[in-house]
């Protein structure tokens, strides 16, 4: 029984350190493909926040942009 553990244990470990390095590729491929980004002049912050505005649910979207409005007229902001 502690034998079937060990390997049942020891094949997790394996997997999360394969996850790990598949991870750490891609985090490498998308610090490229903003560093692209910038090179031919793309603003990385305005880029990165239409990666965010893209996931998300469009009524959550649009909601977010309703509340950010309303937020910015109460402060004067535009």
């Amino acid at each position: 029984m502690a034998e079937t553990t060990d390997d049942r244990l020891r094949l997790l470990i394996e997997r999360v350190e394969r996850l790990e390095e598949e991870k750490k590729g891609i985090s490498d491929d998308i610090r490229d493909a903003y560093a692209e980004g910038k090179a031919v002049g793309y603003d990385t912050k305005i880029m990165r926040q239409i990666v965010r505005l893209r996931k998300m649910n469009p009524d959550d979207r649009r909601e977010m942009e309703i509340i950010l409005e309303t937020y910015k007229a109460a402060l004067g902001i535009e």
